[in-house]
């Protein structure tokens, strides 16, 4: 976690090597845990790794972003088609308060990005699909990282306000039973995500 945080908040930058002794000594442990979570950000393509050399982060390109966002797109809205009829008044209501925290104006870019998560996570939960939830999470993650490497300096309150206008929109055409309108404006909504 702490690699990964030096990663997001820009400490460590993107095709930068890290080595296991530099590491050792920043965070003061032994060489095991730290090999360990070096592993585990190689399984998670977060690092790259080369023998004898160290490990390089991942620099996240335009083209495997689109990716994300085309996986997403039909993997939110595909599920949203197929339960809409059953999403009750009582979790609109959960949309709704998570669309409040979207909004909060003194929250930091990294607790929007959280209550932005947490809005499509929690639409998608209404399918009661694990397999399709975890799949949005881990793309969620990985847009996190790439948030990271587009804007940690740039990114800014008036960006992050926009990326979720279409939020209570897409609630009231739930309420509507209007599936259609729901979902022009949930593809709208990944759209904004397109940051690059």
């Amino acid at each position: 976690n702490a690699i990964l945080n030096g990663i997001l908040s820009g400490e460590f930058k993107s095709g930068q090597i890290l080595t296991e002794r530099e590491l050792v000594e920043k965070y003061g442990c032994s060489k095991a845990p730290v090999r360990e979570a070096l592993i585990t950000l190689c399984s998670d393509d977060v690092l790259r790794s080369f023998p004898r050399y160290g490990y390089e982060i991942v620099r996240l390109t335009s083209e495997h972003i689109q990716e994300i966002l085309d996986f997403r797109l039909i993997l939110e809205t595909g599920y949203l088609r197929s339960c809409y009829q059953n999403i009750t008044k009582l979790q609109l209501n959960e949309l709704k308060r998570i669309a409040d925290r979207c909004l909060t104006p003194e929250a930091d870019i990294w607790e929007h990005w959280e209550a932005n998560t947490d809005f499509h996570l929690t639409l998608i939960s209404f399918a009661r699909n694990r397999y399709a939830y975890e799949q949005l999470e881990k793309s969620m993650s990985v847009l996190k990282r790439a948030y990271a490497q587009f804007y940690w300096e740039t990114w800014n309150q008036a960006v992050t306000m926009t990326d979720v206008q279409h939020h209570y929109p897409i609630i009231q055409s739930l309420e509507n039973k209007d599936i259609e309108q729901a979902l022009r404006l949930l593809e709208q909504d990944m759209e904004d995500f397109c940051f690059y």
